[in-house]
């Protein structure tokens, strides 16, 4: 099928109440004075985004997934919030984890959940806690190709394997027009693309072939990729426009980045093939199963549902926080602006971006962690400080962003 550019509507803020997400008092342990400066609320008297004491510069990295979602999430969220500025840089989801790990940014997105090593790092930076994984945004993983005259391509899991394995190499193998009798393939040769970073999106990939035809994709599959031939590019806006602009290519993407390309469906085993669409991927994440223990809400994907209309090569990008130990001076930013983006009127937002929402009963169970995210332990304060509640300021060291001459503040 042909992916048509999206008619985006302009995006508009819905009636939202998200004060519990803003409730820092609720871990009995934050300083929210506004010593030095007031309040944002009433930059945002006539929104309905709930700022409390939002304020400053907000520091993230990870998912390139979900970058589209994050700037036209961040766009409305700083219009309300004039005192916040948040940079998210979509350096992937293995540099997003990194960055949250070694405590240079106060939240990451990652299309994978913590492993159990990642999870012991991050107790490093997150004190009395860990880092934890808030399912926000679902999205189908589209296999968006460049075919000249080859619309409407259908594929299934072991055709798929071979293709990213360098088994299948021309587009008029005799695998792909069995499954296309209608279809003129040219005879052209196959030019795979993967990412060449560390990625939530290859690691979901695999995990749906490692699922579906193992006897076809031996690998142990994680964020790097590792089937040997193919060529490679850097995030999905990368791979993206190598497919765009190389005739015989084929890749896996977000399918927001899928946008004017054309995109696979799949013969999942149910009565028709089934394209790539958010609604597809809100499906397959319904019949998802939370993994995490604790605060931790890590969803396994079926990735071989045969349920009608379910697209099974679904990812879940999650934005990674501690449950306790959040750093006092980006807390309130951090809990204003995921608590937005939890909420009913950020996951509006969604469909209108390619992105498919949460089901309710998960996303439900995801702002009731937000409201119980915490900041650091209260202690007696240091020599000279304003009182026992104070934040105690750790050193400082620079922090580049994006290869620039800007530069930040991260904390150590």
């Amino acid at each position: 099928m042909k992916l048509q550019r999206m008619n985006r509507r302009a995006l508009t803020l819905g009636a939202l109440a998200v004060s519990g997400a803003l409730a820092l008092t609720a871990c009995g342990s934050d300083d929210t004075g506004n010593a030095g400066g007031g309040s944002t609320t009433d930059a945002a008297a006539s929104s309905s985004i709930e700022c409390g004491d939002a304020k400053g510069q907000l520091l993230a990295d990870g998912s390139s997934a979900q970058k589209n979602a994050i700037d036209a999430w961040v766009k409305e969220f700083t219009a309300a919030c004039k005192g916040v500025q948040i940079n998210y840089k979509g350096s992937g989801s293995g540099a997003g984890i990194t960055a949250f790990t070694q405590g240079q940014v106060a939240f990451a997105g990652s299309d994978s959940a913590l492993d159990s090593e990642e999870i012991a790092a991050s107790k490093e930076v997150c004190a009395d806690g860990q880092g934890i994984d808030l399912p926000m945004v679902g999205g189908p993983i589209a296999l968006a190709y460049n075919v000249p005259g080859a619309e409407g391509l259908v594929l299934d899991a072991e055709t798929i394997a071979k293709i990213f394995d360098s088994k299948i190499k021309k587009w008029n193998d005799a695998a792909i027009k069995k499954l296309n009798p209608e279809v003129e393939l040219p005879d052209l040769n196959i030019q795979a693309f993967h990412r060449s970073d560390e990625s939530g999106t290859t690691d979901n990939f695999t995990k749906y072939l490692i699922a579906t035809t193992p006897d076809n994709w031996k690998y142990e599959g994680g964020k790097a990729w590792q089937a040997k031939g193919g060529q490679a590019a850097s995030g999905s806006s990368g791979v993206a426009q190598q497919v765009s602009q190389t005739a015989g290519a084929i890749s896996y993407m977000e399918l927001s980045y899928a946008e004017g390309m054309d995109v696979v469906a799949i013969d999942t085993g149910a009565a028709e093939p089934v394209a790539a669409s958010t609604e597809g991927a809100t499906k397959a994440i319904a019949d998802a199963e939370i993994v995490g223990t604790g605060k931790d809400l890590a969803l396994e994907i079926n990735y071989k549902t045969e349920a009608e209309g379910a697209y099974p090569i679904t990812l879940v990008t999650y934005e990674i926080v501690c449950d306790a130990g959040n750093k006092a001076e980006t807390l309130p930013a951090t809990k204003a602006f995921l608590g937005y983006i939890a909420s009913e009127d950020g996951q509006g937002q969604l469909a209108d971006a390619g992105y498919a929402p949460i089901p309710d009963d998960i996303i439900a169970k995801v702002r009731t962690t937000i409201e119980a995210v915490c900041g650091p332990a209260r202690g007696p304060g240091p020599p000279g400080g304003t009182g026992p509640h104070r934040p105690v300021h750790r050193r400082q060291e620079p922090y580049r962003t994006s290869g620039s001459a800007d530069r930040r503040t991260r904390w150590t």
